[in-house]
């Protein structure tokens, strides 16, 4: 989990890229931007938080205890991982 500090860095940067594109325009104050930004970044982190919790106890309940860290537990994870982004994203 990132912490408050570095979601509110990563949301004046992301605020800062859209505010350089000419294409770009802000319709709102961009104070309330900058807090939609906020918004949307905890969501997406408390969503990823959730998927990873049930990656590992899936993970952890396979019969032939894969060592966290191997090289077999990481691809196990990744391709869990994606998985149950797909199903969450539907």
């Amino acid at each position: 989990m990132l912490s408050e500090d570095k979601v509110s860095h990563l949301s004046h940067v992301i605020l800062d890229e859209v505010s350089r594109n000419p294409a770009a325009k802000l319709r709102i104050e961009k104070e309330r931007v900058l807090k939609e930004i906020k918004r949307v970044l905890a969501a997406e982190l408390t969503e990823e938080e959730t998927i990873d919790r049930k990656v590992r106890t899936k993970l952890a309940s396979y019969s032939r205890g894969i060592v966290e860290g191997s090289s077999e537990w990481d691809v196990l994870y990744r391709k869990t991982f994606e998985e149950q982004t797909r199903k969450h994203t539907r």
